[in-house]
């Protein structure tokens, strides 16, 4: 069974990330690709991120209709432990890190099962810094959504230094554009070309803060839910 793992912040899951989930279950014959919100995304511990029951409500309304796709709980906050919290401290939690998630996730599938992480280019462009990277393409394939301006070089020259080519191999390919399969020793990348949407969750929630309507970035019932629980408001 092919498995599709996709985290993020997801605030708010927007029509985006449904059309690249919808795109990579098709390329790669994705049997379940579970969404992940981010519990504490290393990368933006400095930003105001709304709840995750929220985040979590929203990607459940907004995947309702689609049967292979789901919410998970794999990154959800653990509560404080009794004993800092009869010392009325409050417990600071450690970020949370693709590579741990992804063990956790390998230890409820079967051996014979394949996991592909879904990212967007602008993401994977940062992978090198990312906690245990190596490690990652060791773990799963990658299913990367590509945007204009993106080669292919681009994409190979992105990963950790261990594994990337030498330069004189990508050099051929800076005008290539970023589609196809990208196979490496130790990695495998599935580029995914036509699927860039333009819409940022800064956007949306700037729109929401303004009150005007979310149709066209979001499902209607993650609009009305924004709406009803006030999110985004004030910032």
């Amino acid at each position: 069974m092919n498995i599709g793992l996709f985290g993020g912040t997801f605030d708010p899951i927007h029509r985006g990330h449904l059309a690249l989930a919808r795109a990579a279950q098709e390329r790669c014959k994705l049997s379940r690709v579970l969404f992940v919100p981010a519990g504490i995304p290393p990368h933006k511990q400095s930003q105001p991120l709304s709840a995750f029951a929220h985040r979590y409500a929203m990607i459940a309304l907004a995947t309702a209709q689609e049967k292979d796709f789901a919410p998970s709980l794999l990154e959800a906050p653990q509560d404080a432990g009794p004993g800092e919290a009869g010392k009325g401290k409050a417990r600071v939690a450690n970020p949370n890190y693709t590579i741990d998630t992804v063990g956790r996730l390998k230890q409820s599938l079967k051996k014979a099962d394949l996991l592909f992480l879904l990212i967007g280019i602008d993401a994977f462009d940062e992978i090198a810094k990312w906690h245990h990277a190596e490690d990652l393409f060791r773990e799963c394939e990658f299913i990367v959504a590509g945007r204009p301006g993106y080669s292919l070089a681009d994409v190979a020259n992105a990963l950790p230094e261990s594994l990337r080519p030498r330069q004189e191999v990508t050099r051929p390919f800076q005008r290539q554009a970023a589609t196809g399969d990208l196979v490496l020793k130790g990695v495998t990348i599935h580029l995914l070309d036509e699927v860039y949407q333009p819409i940022s969750s800064t956007t949306i929630r700037e729109t929401a803060a303004a009150g005007k309507p979310l149709g066209r970035f979001v499902e209607p019932a993650v609009a009305d839910y924004i709406k009803k629980m006030g999110l985004y408001k004030g910032r």
